[in-house]
């Protein structure tokens, strides 16, 4: 079968197409036929080797997926051939960049049937991300007010969308580029980054900052001045500690996702019942992955990306 592999750390240049045996599924594991599997920043940062996740190489990258059950290893229950899935695969082994990929079945839940399989692949780690920052992480609750910081992105339009669910005010900040988008997911107050100071901005306290944009540790800083007494702050960006009050009982705390089959299902469901969007910007042929890594390289990309086998 045909993959996309690196075999040692490097720049995108390391990754090669390879031909590689099909794997067979072991005990507890299923064999997906890919229909697609989805880029995310940490596949660039595992590649690189400053994401310490200790993977086996050569390493298969695209640990976000969707497909069809191909094969089953002993032991599976609740999934059968030819069923589509979609799948937050364990980081540290072979992703869908590829034909095939075996996953182990407690990671696996039935795709939504509303979009394309292919887009499917677009929703596990960085949903997943959103509902663990807010609930986990955040403990936001119903009535609540939301401080979002680059919600533009793909993990800050799902909470959005999570957040106005449960009932929660939400501020969002986004450029010009991405208000829109940001309105459409249910944002209540859109805030230009690019133009306005958020300490003007946010007329009263939050209960939850989330951050999701590299700013610098000093403006950061500076917005926790706009948390409640006992809120807490989040942060998605792994490479810089998030900043608590503890004078003022406010806390931090930055996410690292985890694996969640119960969750992910309620997700899959969610887009079936339209109340959350999944959102795919191109889709790109599996020979196409160095060139998306040599432009992640260079700066973020826009939206999601999902590539086909």
């Amino acid at each position: 079968m045909k993959a996309i592999q690196f075999s040692e750390v490097g720049g995108p240049e390391v990754l090669r197409t390879v031909d590689v045996e099909q794997p067979t599924p072991g005990a507890g594991e299923v064999r997906v036929r890919v229909a697609a599997s989805a880029f995310n920043a940490a596949d660039n940062g595992m590649r690189a080797g400053f994401l310490p996740i200790p993977v086996v190489l050569p390493h298969v990258p695209g640990y976000d997926v969707s497909g069809t059950v191909d094969a089953l290893g002993s032991g599976v229950d609740g999934l059968a051939v030819g069923d589509a899935v979609i799948g937050f695969l364990p980081m540290e082994r072979d992703g869908g960049a590829a034909e095939y990929v075996i996953a182990p079945a407690e990671a696996l839940v039935h795709a939504p049937t509303s979009i394309p399989l292919e887009d499917a692949a677009a929703l596990p780690s960085v949903a997943l991300t959103a509902w663990q920052a807010l609930v986990d992480d955040g403990g936001l609750e119903a009535g609540q007010r939301l401080l979002v910081v680059g919600a533009g992105g793909v993990v800050g339009k799902y909470a959005v969308q999570l957040a106005k669910q449960w009932g929660v005010h939400v501020i969002a900040t986004a450029s010009p580029r991405s208000a829109d988008a940001v309105r459409a997911a249910g944002a209540d107050e859109v805030v230009d980054h690019t133009t306005t100071d958020l300490a003007d901005a946010v007329t009263g306290p939050v209960d939850v900052l989330l951050n999701l944009a590299p700013i610098e540790p000093e403006e950061f800083t500076r917005l926790v001045t706009l948390v409640r007494d006992g809120g807490v702050v989040v942060s998605t960006t792994a490479w810089m500690a998030a900043p608590d009050d503890a004078t003022r009982g406010v806390r931090s705390a930055v996410v690292f996702v985890l694996p969640n089959r119960d969750r992910l299902a309620r997700l899959a469901a969610m887009v079936d019942d339209g109340s959350l969007h999944v959102e795919v910007t191109r889709r790109i042929p599996l020979d196409a992955l160095p060139a998306l890594h040599a432009e992640a390289s260079t700066g973020r990309i826009a939206g999601k990306v999902v590539v086909l086998p």
